[in-house]
């Protein structure tokens, strides 16, 4: 297992995901490997492992394996980049996504993702080389962007009064400069549970993560062969809404099961499983995805 990233629902994912081991198969947020591994241990030579990341860092990571192809961008282009590397006509036997932000990335303070580094450069780009940092967006945008921003994304208590704080301490450059802004705000025993939502708003705002969720799913919907499986597992609720929602009323995938929880056990041994949920769905015979 790598010290990277640990994976989430590591077997129960894989059990889900990979029925048959000559297989081809996709993970579409590599990450540090680890759901990639597990595909790969339940394939035999015929099987295949497509996996993407838009961190060019997480991909360093990648096993040599001739079973394995590495995309280095965005989920969202899972469509196309099938198109140019399948195997077979008939689409892929099962797509994975695992959407939480890896734990190299959380603990690299330069990255920006955490508050726990007070004088980090406010970055959270995922790919570390977007056009457009944390900072560059607190700074440039307007409080009505901004509060929409941390009500929508980050439903933030208050996000008015929180966006009007932030613009007020403008510049805002660093972890710690965000962190003081909002410090009025900060419940004395629970700082870091109004923190943590102001960071994963801003994160999602600075990669786009809810639209290239929308066009990975629709994507995935796509290049799914009849039968094979959609494996996503989300870590906050507008995450969760979307899944759901997208299978409910795709017209060609069905739930299978029902939503999976991490055990107390993984909770224990990795605490930023604790919010994670898995939602498996099977893309049904005789239909065809249509936007």
């Amino acid at each position: 297992m790598s010290d990277y990233h640990i994976p989430v629902m590591l077997d129960e994912s894989i059990s889900s995901l990979v029925l048959n081991p000559s297989g081809t198969y996709i993970d579409a947020t590599f990450g540090g490997g680890g759901h990639t591994a597990g595909i790969l241990s339940r394939l035999n030579d015929g099987g295949r492992v497509i996996a993407f990341d838009r961190d060019a860092e997480a991909l360093a990571n990648a096993p040599r394996d001739n079973r394995l192809a590495l995309v280095h961008n965005n989920f969202r282009y899972v469509e196309n980049y099938w198109e140019w590397l399948r195997r077979s006509d008939k689409g892929a036997d099962g797509i994975l996504a695992d959407l939480g932000v890896s734990s190299h990335q959380f603990d690299t303070a330069e990255r920006g993702f955490s508050f726990r580094f007070e004088d980090a450069p406010l970055d959270m780009r995922m790919n570390g080389k977007g056009s457009r940092t944390a900072a560059d967006y607190v700074n440039n945008c307007t409080e009505t962007e901004l509060e929409k921003v941390l009500r929508v994304y980050g439903e933030v208590d208050g996000a008015k009064r929180m966006a009007g704080l932030i613009v007020a301490a403008r510049p805002v450059r660093t972890t710690g400069d965000l962190s003081a802004a909002i410090a009025p705000m900060l419940p004395a025993n629970a700082a870091h549970k109004v923190l943590a939502k102001v960071y994963q708003a801003l994160r999602i705002e600075v990669n786009g993560e809810m639209r290239s969720l929308e066009k990975f799913l629709e994507g995935a919907a796509a290049t799914l062969a009849p039968g094979g499986r959609l494996v996503v597992i989300t870590y906050h609720s507008l995450e969760d809404r979307m899944v759901k929602h997208f299978i409910r009323e795709s017209g060609c995938l069905r739930a299978v099961g029902k939503i999976t929880l991490p055990s107390e056990e993984e909770i224990a041994v990795n605490t930023r499983a604790r919010s994670a949920k898995m939602r498996v769905a099977e893309k049904t015979e005789g239909t065809v995805w249509q936007r």
